[in-house]
């Protein structure tokens, strides 16, 4: 049995599966599969979500499938009315537009807040040295790391002065997560932790 991962670029698709796969398999009593299905970016994953859905929670193979598990990054969708401003009120509007254009209940949505980046920044001794000391001194929530400055862009802005080096974030980003704790990047980051225990609610009884 397996679960759809729908992403929406490169370090998603190839860095997320092995990352949750860690949280989840000791927690199994058998390993679970999860074969990432990459967008080109939010809008094509918001267009093509619901066709790509009904395929794999209703084609031949359906048996074999948990569910179909949504990522997307909080930061960069356009879709947000005007007023929302806040994580909180995106979020909640967002996941809510998306399931209910699904509207199966072995479908869920995800965001990343504000970007799957956040996820790193909970374990500062992944970076080199001049960069680990800044993040952990102002990066302790790294869900509040905001639409400002968003998770890619500090990263990219404390490699570029404090190393000299540009950050390459699907190289780079591949190798951080394959080293990164997922226990202590759940334990820091909220919304990543509701996306492993419902992850692993499906995988027990069907559904969460």
């Amino acid at each position: 049995m397996r679960f759809i991962l729908f992403v929406e670029g490169d370090t998603e698709q190839k860095a997320v599966p092995s990352f949750l796969k860690r949280w989840l398999d000791p927690k199994l009593e058998r390993p679970v599969g999860i074969k990432p299905i990459k967008f080109q970016g939010w809008a094509e994953m918001q267009k093509g979500m619901l066709k790509k859905a009904k395929m794999y929670l209703e084609g031949p193979m359906h048996s074999d499938v948990f569910g179909v598990i949504g990522l997307m990054d909080l930061y960069g969708p356009s879709f947000y009315p005007d007023g929302l401003t806040t994580a909180s009120e995106r979020l909640s509007w967002a996941r809510n537009k998306l399931e209910e254009s699904v509207a199966s209940d072995r479908f869920r949505m995800f965001f990343a807040v504000h970007e799957i980046e956040a996820w790193l920044l909970s374990q500062p001794q992944l970076f080199p040295e001049p960069v680990k000391k800044v993040v952990e001194k102002s990066c302790k929530n790294p869900e509040d790391v905001n639409f400002d400055a968003p998770p890619s862009k500090l990263l990219g802005q404390l490699y570029q002065n404090k190393t000299g080096r540009t950050y390459k974030k699907v190289t780079y980003g591949g190798q951080l997560f394959a080293k990164l704790d997922p226990e202590l990047a759940a334990n820091k980051c909220p919304e990543l932790k509701r996306m492993l225990e419902c992850m692993l609610q499906m995988a027990n009884d069907g559904k969460c």
